[in-house]
């Protein structure tokens, strides 16, 4: 027993690496990843660094063990039922932490995959189970997770901050940390046998609402080369930092709030929100494409066919009925025959799934199709776009379709071990990981044994559908998306600031 003690404790304390901060030693798994979890990329923003820009990390001597996940950072978990539900661990202030998967050898540069989670801005974790990232490892990519500051701790704009700040400007402090995050990477990931010259962000709801923001941003210039968004994107207007920074005042000077204990904080009203500050956002993520002055990438966008129903599950009966024709009234008004149009529906059950059409294509389709387009005609990168229909077998996908976030498993192969997956699940995971992995080495999907996935264009519009078969479709839901886009037109300039 003293002797497997002695091997266990020195494969925990196997393969140390050396970063800019000091030494790490990670844990090896039977698969031949190796895996360092808890490393600090940024010190901990807590006390006057609350709110502040990232800082730099506090250098350590010795070996620093990395075999468990920094805590997360604060946050409401998830409400019992919801299919992201899941233990979040340790909450805290000190959440500014990354964690790294890889098989390189020693001097292999390999293609490296950097996950940004969803969650509205206000929940998730680098350490969700559903984006470990052993088996992309094992398929040859260096995979990287971290925790960005979430809800008011990470989103807050405030005057006096953007008078203390040396950029003048305050708010999207969770974005900084992510390109902190990124500038360490840049700086350490080929100590793991990562390529820092070849770099894929890629997120999901926030996460790549995040990968449409440091697209657009100046300060990730050169840390980004391929951008992968999975069901998001700021394509529409964004909050002017004036305007967030009187209605935060309310909640009482920096003083005040920084006095305050986290828990209190998160009681307070807040709107998360990304903002054009000036800084990391010079306009609105939609302007700066139009404008072409986007980090021209290559991207990978999709989303899926449920996206709204697990926003509303208990859309049933009379209240289908009632909020379909409210909806329509209060969203498009002159233009309300088009939406009747574009969503035909008659009885409750037609207006139900109407409804979430609609929402899907308000809330999803619309942004990630404008995304797409925006860089096909001001960029020269290439573009590809998917459609996620495959219903995952269990009680989630039986209530809920093909819904946000069902396809995360099927991108990191997490979900092959459960009784509930067949054949067709395993073999689109198998299918989503090589397309994705093809794209992070090369800014194609496309791939040797894989149905031939079609640049998109302004022409045909080609989007793969990724469900029980793979079928490229053309235009799809057009009407809807068009429809959206009229509304879109409608809307008031609003100041960059």
């Amino acid at each position: 027993m003293i002797g497997f003690a002695l091997l266990l404790v020195f494969a925990l304390q196997a393969n140390p690496v050396r970063t800019t901060h000091g030494e790490v030693a990670g844990t090896e798994l039977a698969s031949g990843v190796r895996v360092y979890k808890g490393i600090p990329y940024a010190a901990p923003p807590v006390g006057k660094l609350r709110w502040r820009s990232p800082q730099p990390a506090e250098p350590w001597k010795g070996i620093r063990q990395t075999s468990q996940y920094g805590p997360s950072c604060m946050q409401e978990p998830y409400p019992q039922g919801s299919p992201y539900r899941s233990n979040p661990g340790p909450m805290s202030e000190d959440c500014l932490y990354l964690n790294i998967w890889t098989s390189a050898k020693v001097g292999e540069r390999r293609p490296v995959m950097v996950w940004l989670y969803g969650g509205s801005l206000t929940r998730g974790s680098g350490s969700a189970p559903a984006s470990e990232g052993e088996r992309l490892a094992r398929k040859g990519v260096v995979v990287v997770t971290l925790n960005y500051r979430l809800g008011i701790f990470g989103f807050l704009t405030h005057t006096q901050l953007t008078l203390e700040s040396e950029n003048k400007a305050s708010g999207n402090q969770g974005i900084e940390d992510q390109i902190a995050a990124l500038q360490w990477v840049k700086r350490n990931i080929a100590a793991f046998g990562g390529d820092p010259d070849l770099v894929t962000v890629f997120g999901e709801s926030a996460g790549s609402w995040s990968v449409s923001a440091l697209a657009a941003s100046p300060l990730a210039k050169g840390l980004i080369h391929r951008g992968i968004g999975q069901s998001g994107a700021q394509l529409a207007l964004l909050a002017a930092r004036a305007r967030e920074e009187v209605e935060n005042a309310k909640l009482g000077t920096l003083e005040q709030l920084r006095a305050k204990p986290a828990a209190d904080l998160m009681k307070e009203n807040f709107a998360t929100r990304l903002v054009v500050d000036g800084h990391v956002l010079p306009q609105t993520i939609r302007v700066i494409y139009e404008d072409g002055k986007q980090n021209d990438l290559p991207l990978l966008l999709g989303y899926n066919a449920d996206e709204a129903t697990v926003f509303h599950p208990l859309l049933t009966g009379r209240k289908a009925v009632d909020q379909y024709e409210q909806e329509g009234k209060q969203r498009y008004g002159r233009l309300y025959d088009a939406y009747v149009k574009t969503y035909p529906a008659t009885t409750p059950m037609e207006k139900r799934k109407a409804l979430l059409d609609h929402w899907r294509d308000v809330r999803f389709g619309w942004h990630i199709r404008s995304w797409a387009r925006l860089q096909v005609k001001n960029g020269k990168a290439p573009t590809y776009m998917y459609y996620f229909t495959r219903v995952p077998p269990g009680p989630g996908g039986r209530r809920l379709g093909a819904y946000h976030g069902a396809e995360i498993p099927y991108v990191f192969g997490n979900a092959d071990g459960s009784r509930e997956w067949g054949p067709v699940d395993k073999r689109l995971s198998e299918t989503m990981m090589a397309y994705w992995i093809n794209f992070a080495k090369n800014g194609n999907p496309n791939g040797p044994g894989l149905a031939q996935w079609p640049r998109y264009d302004l022409t045909r519009e080609p989007i793969l559908e990724l469900g029980d078969a793979l079928k490229v479709r053309e235009q799809l839901h057009k009407d809807g998306l068009d429809l959206q886009e009229r509304v879109y037109a409608q809307r008031p300039v609003v100041l960059s600031r």
